[in-house]
């Protein structure tokens, strides 16, 4: 036998014993973690195909609610909300929420509308953008079934200059103003809304049309 086979025949003898060594030390565990990483796989793809299959669910029953409200069939869709709101999946419960106010409000039912409305406003789970978003919805039924009280407690805060409803939320409590008489706070508010560069520009004609109107009864001051 020539040195070089002898060397290689050891070399490969203490490849074998380190083998064996590690594997008495780290082979059940080693068997272990491979059977935890197949489970683990096989429950989150489990569980990805259960949350598509209830979003999928529930994204069609909501589908199915709005075109039995765009179809005229008010109260089947107010039932189709009521139902996803309690067992819908995800983001369709609130969807159903502020869906069925606005069904109610098509309806002629202003005092449920607003009442769900501000129910969604008062609900301190849901984001604080959709909250806003409520209180102005309810303002804006507010401004022909409600006083200016009822319109301003809903979206005072909104009106300050960073809110990105503040247009909306002006032009509510501008159309209250006018209703109760307080032309001079009407006015400004409109003003307000036509000066500001980043109103949309319906809002900006409508703000202008409105207080050239204040302003040519002569009873803005």
């Amino acid at each position: 036998m020539s040195d070089d086979s002898f060397f290689r025949e050891v070399n490969e003898e203490i490849r074998q014993e380190k083998a064996k060594a590690l594997w008495d030390s780290y082979g059940p565990a080693a068997i272990v973690v491979a059977v935890l990483i197949v489970i683990g796989t096989g429950l989150f793809v489990a569980w990805e195909y259960w949350v598509e299959t209830k979003a999928n669910s529930s994204g069609d029953r909501f589908s199915q609610a709005l075109t039995l409200a765009n179809s005229g069939k008010a109260d089947e869709a107010l039932a189709a909300f009521d139902a996803l709101e309690k067992d819908g999946y995800g983001a369709y419960p609130l969807l159903a929420r502020m869906r069925a106010a606005t069904v109610q409000a098509n309806k002629g039912d202003f005092k449920a509308a607003i009442a769900g409305f501000d129910e969604v406003a008062a609900d301190s789970s849901i984001p604080n953008v959709i909250r806003d978003v409520a209180r102005l919805r309810a303002a804006l039924l507010l401004v022909d079934n409600g006083s200016y009280a009822d319109v301003s407690g809903r979206v005072e805060a909104l009106t300050n200059d960073t809110n990105p409803l503040r247009h909306s939320a002006r032009e509510a409590l501008g159309l209250a103003a006018w209703k109760e008489g307080k032309l001079a706070d009407a006015l400004k508010l409109f003003e307000q809304i036509s000066s500001d560069e980043g109103a949309p520009r319906n809002a900006r004609q409508r703000s202008n049309l409105l207080a050239e109107l204040i302003r040519g009864s002569g009873n803005a001051s």
